[in-house]
This record gives C-alpha cells, structure tokens and sequence, in this order.
C-alpha cells in the first residue's frame, strides 16, 4: 500500500495518543472522595476537582481536534 492512500501519518496518531492521554488525566484529576447521606465531603468542591481538571480535559479535547484536522506534509492530494 502506498502511504499517500492514509489520511492520518505518523505524527497524527501519537498527538492522538497524547490528547488521548491528557483527557484520562483531566478525569482523573476529577476523582476523589465523594459525599454520602450521612456525612459531607468538602473534597468535592475543591480546586483541582472544579477547575483545573475540567480546564485540563478542554485543553485535551482540543489538541485531539487538532491531532485530526492537522494534515500531513507529504499528503498530496490533486
């Protein structure tokens, strides 16, 4: 197979795997304890858990737009 016949190159794939990588992180950031009926957490409010993950998956989200709209130098199509 040629490789003019894939859309995707190398480079593609691993910003892929990256962006991939930086939503798993943002949604771990998210994770913790939560609260129940019989007590409360003040956990759930926290910074890391309502700002800095969420601001994390976004950024994820799109570099993994830009990991499938980039074009690859070699991709000539006519």
């Amino acid at each position: 197979m040629d490789k003019k016949n894939f859309a995707f190159d190398k480079t593609n794939y691993i910003l892929l795997a990256i962006s991939m990588a930086i939503v798993v992180i943002g949604f771990l950031l998210m994770v913790g304890p939560n609260s129940t009926e019989t007590t409360f957490e003040p956990d759930i409010f926290s910074a890391r858990r309502i700002k800095v993950a969420p601001v994390v998956c976004l950024f994820g989200f799109v570099s993994m737009i830009y990991a499938v709209v980039r074009k690859p130098k070699d991709l000539d199509i006519d």
